[in-house]
């Protein structure tokens, strides 16, 4: 009653009020204190009473309807069938199947109610202000009103209204309304802040650096509208199937009302209950109602863990998938690149490598560039201005008489150079035509993208790709560290799009899902069968291309997502087969007369409730 809205708090008392009348006219009949054939009318007003009561919505709707020339529907089958019913004087059957209908739809509104919740929380994470400061002083306006550049105070226990830089102060940051993590992150200044957190006890000056249109919170909050929109292929045909099914079935049992005297010896009124048996068990109220509703609760548990699936389409082909192709940098690694090693030519001391390096780097938003100019901070080098930098596309940097870049870059400036056979990013630095030395970049592989790997072998992946711009040597490196089947290296982001082709070409069953997060890997994401995007860290054109997000950097996600996927699948497939086949065998006893209204009851009411009550099992996926 507590978790009850006050629609169906009042479906409810109907229900009740309804049972009781029913009740007491069940009890009159059975102690022979009325007599059904000698107080026929009496016995009508009786039951007719329960069956207006907790009914009558179900008349309107279906009158309503087929003023807009939408007759079959479930609505309509159960009026047709209940008035049917009771023309033939099976009153107290025809209140039972109202009365148990509404039961069903109780069920079924409680559990789209709670399916609706997990995303109604997401909902809650948007901000409903922003603390601006102003010429010193802080004043509350709507977060659409704060532009780029300005400065938010957020306070203990305020939800952060737009992304940005902390400028001042320190906190714990609630990140889990967005990526489903318990743990909260440190923001400290300088740290990266998202919109939707919650700040925890510290107060935080923040540089806004996103409009809120384009902020984290606001793309989340687009996805998750847009999920109800993006229909299951399994959800369009339960559809299209109802559309055609319900009229067959309405003119099937005209035909039995009207035919079964003719062909047999049996009444007009055991045709007629025949005909109200065969609508009632016909009814899809099961199919219809349980399979959006598997795959909205689906949503809704995977957005409790930080995954967002903008629809049950791409729920439907995660579950198929058994091919997995990732990204390197930033999806299997953390991005986050560290000077390992810096070998230097003879005469040459590593502080003079650092410097020739760093100048070339200055400015520089590459993570590899980056990670040499905080070596060089680190070192508490002072690093002179360059006189000019350009870029040398595919190859590195040029400045002045400075060269930084790959062994490519040295050829095509005559510097005499040995390509290195170290593992990882590997800087060459020369100045005046002469080689200094080499700096080597390393990027660390996130602490669960093993776990990750080997939970999706134990979920049934037959195929586990990596695809990398590195060279040979660093991606094959990772990719045996990691375990995968196969690591392809040294590819340009048109290579990549290339290789998912290829690989979709020979793809036969199953589906083939990408994962990645960078600008590169927009193209890959939306060729694959589903594209699967690092949220909270990743770039909005991934996001924008994905059809998964994981709102977190942490690869085993996607486990959780495939998880949740096959879960909701199976619990689809399980209500389609169980449903339809109760409802054959009822259909088939029917026409033969072999089926009372009560097992007609059980065939849509009671198949409509366990579906309901299964579909609902998509929450704990």
């Amino acid at each position: 009653m507590k978790n009850m809205n006050a629609k169906q708090k009042k479906l409810l008392a109907r229900i009740i009020i309804a049972a009781l009348i029913y009740l007491v006219g069940m009890i009159l009949l059975w102690t022979d204190t009325l007599d059904e054939d000698d107080n026929m009318l009496v016995c009508f007003i009786i039951f007719l009473v329960p069956y207006l009561i907790v009914g009558y919505d179900v008349l309107l709707s279906a009158l309503r309807n087929i003023k807009k020339g939408q007759v079959f529907d479930e609505k309509f089958l159960m009026i047709v069938a209940t008035l049917g019913a009771f023309a033939i004087r099976e009153f107290e059957e025809t209140v039972a199947v109202m009365l148990l209908f509404q039961i069903g739809e109780l069920f079924q509104s409680i559990a789209v109610g709670r399916s609706r919740k997990s995303i109604t929380d997401m909902m809650d994470i948007a901000p409903e202000y922003a603390n601006l400061e102003k010429d010193g002083e802080v004043e509350k306006v709507d977060p659409d009103d704060v532009e780029v550049d300005d400065i938010i105070v957020i306070r203990s226990g305020e939800k952060i209204p737009l992304d940005g830089i902390v400028i001042e102060g320190s906190s714990m940051v609630d990140t889990s309304a967005l990526t489903g993590e318990s743990v909260p992150r440190t923001a400290r200044e300088g740290s990266e802040v998202l919109a939707g957190c919650i700040n925890g006890q510290g107060l935080l000056r923040v540089r806004v650096t996103k409009e809120y249109d384009d902020s984290t919170v606001a793309k989340v909050l687009e996805l998750v509208e847009e999920a109800s929109d993006n229909r299951a292929e399994t959800e369009n045909f339960i559809h299209k199937f109802a559309r055609y099914y319900t009229p067959v079935v309405v003119i099937a049992a005209l035909l039995l009302a009207v035919f079964i005297p003719v062909f047999t010896d049996r009444s007009y009124s055991d045709s007629i209950r025949t005909a109200c048996v065969f609508l009632v068990t016909s009814c899809p109220c099961a199919l219809v109602i349980s399979v959006p509703l598997s795959f909205f609760g689906g949503i809704g548990a995977a957005a409790k863990k930080g995954v967002l699936i903008k629809g049950g389409n791409f729920m439907e082909i995660l579950a198929k998938a058994d091919t997995f192709v990732f990204d390197k940098t930033g999806t299997l690694t953390k991005g986050s690149f560290n000077v390992t090693k810096v070998e230097c030519e003879a005469g040459i001391s590593e502080d003079e490598v650092v410097i020739a390096a760093a100048m070339a780097e200055a400015g520089s938003t590459h993570p590899i560039g980056q990670s040499i100019i905080e070596y060089a901070k680190g070192k508490k080098l002072d690093i002179p201005k360059a006189e000019s930098i350009e870029e040398v596309p595919g190859h590195g940097i040029k400045a002045g008489e400075i060269l930084a870049g790959n062994y490519r870059l040295m050829q095509k400036y005559g510097i005499a150079a040995k390509e290195s056979s170290e593992t990882g990013s590997i800087v060459y630095v020369a100045k005046d035509g002469k080689l200094l030395g080499v700096i080597i970049v390393a990027d660390e592989i996130k602490e669960d993208s093993a776990s990750a790997i080997k939970g999706l072998r134990a979920l049934g992946a037959k195929n586990t790709v990596m695809l990398s711009g590195d060279k040979r040597a660093v991606a094959e490196a990772i990719g045996k560290k990691l375990g995968l089947d196969s690591i392809y290296s040294e590819l340009l982001p048109d290579q990549k799009v290339a290789k998912m082709k290829e690989l979709l070409s020979v793809q036969k069953d199953g589906k083939l899902a990408y994962v990645g997060d960078g600008i590169n890997d927009a193209p890959a994401l939306a060729v694959a069968d589903v594209g699967i995007a690092m949220g909270s860290l990743g770039s909005d054109a991934a996001i924008e291309a994905a059809d998964i997000v994981l709102m977190d950097d942490k690869p085993t996600k996607l486990c959780d997502a495939v998880k949740v996927s096959r879960k909701t699948n199976r619990i689809v497939k399980q209500n389609i087969v169980g449903s339809l086949l109760v409802k054959f065998i009822v259909l088939i006893l029917g026409a033969l007369g072999m089926a009372t209204m009560w097992m007609a009851i059980v065939a849509d009411v009671g198949v409509m409730v366990l579906a309901v009550l299964n579909a609902a099992r998509t929450h704990g996926a």
